[in-house]
């Protein structure tokens, strides 16, 4: 890991993007319908809706965050969420999903950001245990929450 760099994605990532989204998707039995211009429009386009980091190392990338915004309005409050957090298989615990982490609370940090909220599957004990060693404390769920499809 002593050449890991972590840095915003780039254009000539989103391949290597889409190939780790799909993994992460896998790993949660689903599958991923996202297509190259998706994450093109959803990290770089003209009013990108989420803000990527990718970790790299030896010119390949190993591992990504994507982060979501959100707010608390009446209280003037900037937050981020972890929507994505995924490192390849076989580097998973090296590290590298810390460093992202910290990455993400930074860049969090240095956009006025007063929060930041991570969800796991209830299953995934192991990831829990990452995000209570970076400092995150449960949350109790918002309550009731509603969707429908445009």
């Amino acid at each position: 890991m002593n050449n890991l760099n972590i840095r915003p994605i780039a254009a000539y990532d989103m391949q290597s993007l889409l190939d780790m989204v799909q993994g992460l998707a896998a790993h949660h039995g689903d599958t991923a319908l996202a297509t190259l211009d998706d994450l093109q429009r959803d990290c770089l386009g003209p009013a990108p809706w989420l803000r990527v980091l990718v970790a790299e190392e030896a010119d390949a990338l190993v591992g990504y965050v994507a982060l979501c915004p959100l707010a608390q309005m009446q209280f003037g409050m900037r937050g981020m969420d972890i929507h994505h957090l995924f490192v390849r298989e076989n580097l998973r615990g090296t590290g590298i999903g810390r460093c992202l982490i910290d990455a993400s609370l930074s860049l969090s940090k240095t956009l006025g950001c007063r929060y930041m909220t991570v969800g796991t599957h209830p299953k995934n004990a192991a990831a829990g245990q990452v995000y209570l060693a970076a400092g995150f404390e449960p949350a109790s769920p918002p309550g009731p929450r509603f969707r429908m499809r445009l």
